[in-house]
């Protein structure tokens, strides 16, 4: 059947039946309900094609994960968290949603343009942009509603993003460690073009400060949320003697304990580690990591509502939204797990 169709069956015009399947006002109750009636009777399905053009929308929003490394590594599922909240948000509100994965460069003239400038997406999810990466110079002017997870370098109080306070986290798994008497803390920041590695360094920077240690540059060594940065990094601040590391995410965290077991050192006797994320790897490795958890579904699906609302017009951007954190002790800090009372 066709639109002709059911308004013949119905007794009305076509354009009406199009404004009831396209749920447009100035229809009566009445006429909506045998419409809807008919159409369920015959099981018509309305040409998603047409209505995208009726609506000038399409329905299907696009997520962008500028990584090169493997999101379906088993062991590290951040990007499948947020993927999984993500989807879930968009099956329940009827979306689609079109994956451009891949870390695009300025050099690259074909896929850059294709989600820039692209007409089958309603709106956009970005996924832990570098402050270099050439998309980023172009989210202001992007022609469709757009939102950020994690906090962007610049322009935050113009773009929609959905985060976690990374500077109290920060702060909460450092103190942790001055707790157990750890005096020679070691930081390995993620990537610095990154907001959420400029913020976790400073709320490490705090906890230092208000403890009355002092910040010793050696300790502090930047990574690229990479195990193999994890690894590097640990091996330039062995020298120095680090009686604790708090790590930017937990695959850092993995390399770190790679590079203190090849030195001969155990965690955590001599050496206690923290994470952050609290992916699948932290309770898979010997000794369990201690992490800062991040609500990875919950954020990913934060950020899919709050693209949905921007595009039906229900909020006005910018919009900034923040996630709480939960430190998680397990025995990469403690030999023992913690029994709460």
């Amino acid at each position: 059947m066709n639109l002709e169709d059911i308004a013949r069956k119905a007794g009305v015009s076509r354009s009406t039946v199009s404004r009831v399947i396209n749920d447009e006002p100035n229809v009566n109750a009445g006429t909506r309900e045998l419409i809807w009636n008919i159409i369920r009777k015959e099981n018509f399905q309305p040409n998603p094609s047409a209505r995208a053009l009726v609506r000038r929308q399409t329905q299907i929003i696009g997520v962008v994960i500028p990584t090169s490394e493997n999101i379906f590594y088993t062991d590290n599922n951040y990007w499948m968290q947020l993927l999984a909240g993500i989807s879930q948000v968009t099956r329940q509100r009827n979306y689609a949603m079109l994956l451009w994965l891949g870390s695009m460069t300025g050099d690259d003239e074909h896929s850059l343009p294709k989600v820039a400038n692209n007409r089958l997406m309603d709106g956009i999810i970005i996924a832990s942009l570098m402050h270099s990466h050439p998309l980023f110079k172009r989210l202001l002017s992007l022609p469709y509603p757009f939102v950020m997870i994690d906090r962007p370098l610049e322009h935050a109080d113009k773009i929609n993003y959905v985060s976690v306070d990374n500077v109290a986290a920060a702060d909460v798994a450092t103190t942790h460690l001055i707790a157990l008497s750890r005096r020679r803390i070691a930081h390995i920041s993620g990537d610095m073009q990154i907001a959420d590695a400029h913020d976790r360094l400073l709320g490490y920077k705090n906890a230092l400060r208000r403890a009355g240690l002092p910040i010793d540059d050696n300790l502090i060594a930047e990574g690229y949320f990479t195990q193999q940065a994890g690894y590097d990094a640990t091996r330039r601040l062995l020298p120095f003697q680090p009686d604790a590391i708090f790590a930017g995410s937990d695959t850092v965290a993995l390399g770190a304990l790679r590079a203190v077991r090849e030195a001969g050192l155990e965690v955590p006797r001599d050496i206690a580690l923290v994470g952050f994320d609290d992916v699948d790897v932290a309770t898979h490795v010997d000794p369990p990591l201690t992490s800062m958890r991040q609500p990875l579904i919950a954020k990913g699906a934060a950020a899919a509502e709050l693209l949905l609302d921007l595009i039906q017009n229900k909020v006005q951007m910018p919009q900034q939204i923040l996630m709480e954190t939960e430190l998680v002790v397990r025995e990469s800090t403690v030999p023992e797990p913690l029994v709460a009372a």
